[in-house]
């Protein structure tokens, strides 16, 4: 007998509860947005409607054998409902089944026929004029008004458990099969245009088309996901691949911290589901339905729905109910049956759920596994969003600096005094053996190495950054003393720091695509894999680490022969410039981290290797130049730092003739003069110092893997990752971490790349705040930092083994990585699908960097390639 009373909370409420004679454990449901339908003892179909109580529940006989498929249209007027059977597949107008039925009439439906084989789905066309009927492994479009088959589909190997009509492409319809592949079908050719390999062990149960992203999405029945492209030309490749599971125990750990920092100290949080961890560590869910969900997520400052609303898809499962965020693959999320013990279903046979769209309400229609109830259950979205929240900062974090420094910040650094101890001879030195930075002319064969005109702009207008202004009130205080800036070039003779070195066009956004390979250069003589690459900020110089010890500096164009620095007995696992382009700061394997003078190509400071307790693992200069930000074990370090240019003219002469010598080769100087058993001798040490201001490490005490902070502007907040698979955000105004991201990535991340702009074009201040980490084997992952979330996932591209490279765009509308299949993936910051693959490579790509002043693109690979692909 039927119940209205149902069972009712703040997030679900029971609207519905019927009893079947016959057992409901598959039994067929269908869900739309006015109307729930399901079979009843075996035959009879019912539909319910919670828009109308007066008339909820409409019984439709002309089945007499098993009902084992159900499905609505699409249209509105007239309102119809396909069901089939063994004997019959029947079309119903439910308006007009309504009104009969009300008028005491039996209603009657359109036999279409009989497929004499049991049907397991229908789908309507969207006109609702043709329905696609899987009976077996073959699929027959039947149309509505004819009554007949307009062509029968047969290329799969095991029955086919659901289809989807194409909403862009008219005559395209999708199948998957227990055969645990996809096909994809030209209907009114009768022909196949595409079959997927075997995606997985276990039958596909369930089938989406996302036409917003022109996407498939299909699961399978161990709680797999698999999303496909289905845009022309990208051969429909795997968007991404989610593991519900997986999603579900990543999901619940980040609810168990948030409501562990929500609760006094010295108290623990007991998650529900930690009670039967054990009893499900093996558990999966089957994907028995999938629906659209456009969900309107709460905003992180005061819980208010946004006026903006996120593409998300739900999931049905057997024992819960999931809203999966379409663009980040995260689980926004998790409705487990077993929370609400009032509910008369808790584990179920099959599932239809539906959302209308800008709604805060969901309905979802269940039938018992394990007995012969079908239930309605109505859902708040609101609350279940409410009740499910993201960890977040106590205060909207931003990148931009928006307020002074306080006194008390490491960042206050005009109050901190100078301690370095004075040299002998200071004086002496600075009257008389002071070098300025210059080529040097000591002897005719020493080639010069550097150039006396500071690198320009290219004569283009300084561009306005359009990011606040933070005035300090105190002297910035550099702590860097340096030779007499050079004066600008004049404006009828431009110089650069290579001759072959050509102006720069101005930033185009309308070509932005750098896809078009214009230059291919090889490293070295032999075969050595690029670590790391960086542009300089005026976008005409590239550095480079190499895997041998070398790091080399190209012009921009790859033209010439590069700059030489070398000095490191391991490999160059970092390469950062300045803000100023006067220095060039490296670190290697051999633990050193050192700055190098770029226009004289030599060492101006050192880190020996006992400088901290473990290997320096990131660095870089941080806050204007104003100091060197690095990683060593667990925690980060700022140092002050002071770059001394006074040195004896006859050592420096002997140090470059050496330097030279090896650039020549681009192999090491440990046999030059100037260096003895592969170390410099004290005599050539440059007399630079630094000193360390502020150490804090991470709150799980885990090694750093990467870390990232803005130079090009004031900022007071460093990102750092840890072994643990968390990202921590300091903010160094406040001295201290303000907050923690858990389980970012299934692998320790090796990558934060911070989108900071250029000076040659303006982006949003509030793009600043994005920021990609990246794992091996899991994507790349694009985040906001002022609500702490995943926003987008990137996963298109094949990284299973080798950490590749990231870079953000200048103009912040493309990310590129790296990728092991010999080919670098452009994407587009509003889509999960990779915009362009640029190929020509010849191994795995390590690296990727953009040009701050121009639309390139420079890709370097593990065998010492390098590749510079330009805008048309």
């Amino acid at each position: 007998m039927p119940s209205t009373d149902g069972h009712t909370s703040d997030i679900v409420t029971e609207r519905y509860v019927v009893e079947s004679k016959k057992s409901a454990a598959h039994a067929p449901l269908a869900c739309s947005t006015q109307h729930c339908a399901f079979p009843l003892d075996g035959n009879r179909l019912c539909v319910w409607s919670p828009k109308d109580p007066s008339h909820q529940l409409l019984t439709l006989q002309g089945h007499h054998q098993l009902i084992t498929a159900v499905v609505f249209g699409n249209q509105m007027d007239p309102f119809l409902l396909c069901s089939a059977s063994d004997d019959y597949i029947i079309v119903w107008n439910v308006d007009e089944c309504r009104e009969k039925t009300l008028k005491g009439l039996t209603p009657r439906g359109t036999i279409l026929g009989s497929l004499l084989q049991t049907v397991l789905c229908l789908r309507f066309s969207l006109d609702d004029r043709a329905v696609a009927v899987c009976a077996g492994n073959k699929i027959s479009v039947m149309d509505v008004e004819k009554q007949s088959v307009l062509v029968e589909l047969k290329g799969h190997g095991g029955s086919v458990t659901a289809v989807e009509f194409c909403p862009w492409q008219a005559h395209t319809i999708v199948s998957v099969s227990e055969d645990r592949s996809f096909k994809v079908w030209d209907f009114c050719m009768g022909s196949l245009i595409y079959s997927s390999s075997i995606l997985t062990a276990y039958p596909l149960l369930s089938l989406l088309i996302n036409e917003e992203n022109q996407q498939l999405v299909t699961g399978s029945a161990d709680g797999q996901l698999w999303i496909f492209s289905l845009i022309e030309g990208r051969r429909y490749h795997c968007v991404a691949h989610v593991d519900l599971r997986k999603k579900t125990e990543t999901f619940t750990t980040r609810r168990m911290m948030f409501e562990q920092c929500r609760l006094p100290e010295g108290h623990q949080y007991h998650c529900r589901h930690e009670v039967d961890k054990r009893g499900e560590a093996e558990a999966t869910f089957p994907i028995l339905n999938l629906a659209h969900c456009d969900l309107c997520l709460p905003d992180s400052q005061c819980g208010a729905f946004a006026s903006e609303c996120t593409t998300c898809l739900w999931i049905g499962s057997s024992t819960a109910l999931f809203i999966l965020n379409l663009a980040s693959f995260e689980l926004e999320a998790a409705l487990h049956f077993k929370e609400f013990q009032s509910l008369s279903v808790q584990v179920a046979g099959s599932c239809a759920v539906m959302s209308e769209p800008i709604s805060t309400k969901a309905f979802c229609i269940l039938s018992s596994m394990f007995g012969s109830k079908i239930a309605v259950l109505e859902i708040s979205l609101s609350a279940l969003l409410s009740a499910q929240q993201y960890p977040r900062a106590g205060r909207m974090l931003s990148v931009l600096a928006s307020s002074c420094v306080l006194p008390t910040s490491p960042l206050y650094f005009g109050i901190i005094k100078e301690k370095f101890p004075k040299l002998a001879n200071t004086k002496r030195h600075a009257v008389k053996n002071v070098v300025e930075d210059k080529p040097l002319v000591f002897h005719s064969k020493v080639r010069s190495s550097g150039y006396t005109s500071k690198p320009q702009a290219h004569g283009l207008p300084r561009p306005t950054r359009h990011l606040p202004t933070l005035v300090h009130q105190v002297s910035l205080g550099l702590g860097i003393s340096s030779s007499t800036e050079a004066r600008p070039s004049s404006p009828t003779r431009r110089t650069y720091p290579y001759p072959t070195m050509t102006p720069f066009k101005e930033y185009s956004l309308e070509s932005f695509l750098p896809r078009n390979l214009s230059r291919k250069v090889a490293v070295a003589q032999e075969p050595v894999a690029v670590n790391c690459l960086q542009f300089s900020g005026d976008g005409q110089q590239l550095a480079c680490g190499l895997g041998n010890h070398l790091s080399l500096v190209f012009d921009a164009s790859l033209s010439g022969a590069p700059a030489a620095f070398s000095g490191h007995d391991g490999a160059v696992g970092t390469v950062c410039w300045s803000h100023d382009k006067r220095w060039l700061l490296s670190t290697g394997r051999d633990q050193t981290l050192r700055v190098w003078s770029v226009h004289r190509t030599e060492l101006m400071l050192l880190l020996a290797p006992d400088a901290f307790p473990k290997p320096v693992i990131s660095a870089q200069f941080y806050y204007m130049d104003t100091f060197i930000l690095l990683s060593s074990g667990p925690e980060f370090c700022l140092l002050k730092y002071h770059i001394d240019l006074c040195r004896d003219d006859i050592c420096r002469e002997e140090l470059v003739l050496s330097c030279t010598r090896s650039s020549e080769s681009m192999f090491a100087c440990a046999s030059a003069s100037p260096w003895t058993n592969g170390k410099m001798n004290n005599k050539y040490k440059p007399k630079s110092r630094y000193k360390p201001i502020f150490r804090l490490p991470l709150t799980s005490g885990v090694d750093i893997t990467s870390l990232s902070a803005v130079n090009d502007f004031y900022s007071h907040i460093i990102l750092t990752a840890g072994r643990d698979r968390t990202v921590e955000i300091f903010d160094l105004n406040a001295g201290c971490s303000a907050a923690v991201l858990a389980e970012v990535h299934s692998r320790p991340v090796h990558r934060i790349c911070q989108n900071k702009g250029s000076s040659f074009i303006a982006q949003q201040s509030l793009a600043y705040n994005l920021f990609l980490t990246t794992a091996v084997g899991d994507g790349v992952r694009l985040w906001d930092l002022r609500n702490l979330r995943c926003v987008r996932c990137f996963e298109g591209h094949p990284n299973r083994s080798y950490p590749c490279g990231v870079a953000f765009s200048p103009c912040g509308r493309l990310m590129a990585c790296g990728a092991e299949d010999r080919h670098a993936y452009v994407y587009e910051m509003g889509s999960s699908s990779f915009l362009h693959r640029l190929g020509g490579h010849t191994d795995t790509i390590t690296e990727v960097a953009f040009n701050p002043a121009a639309p390139q693109l420079v890709t370097a690979t593990l065998d010492g390639k390098l590749q510079l692909f330009v805008a048309e």
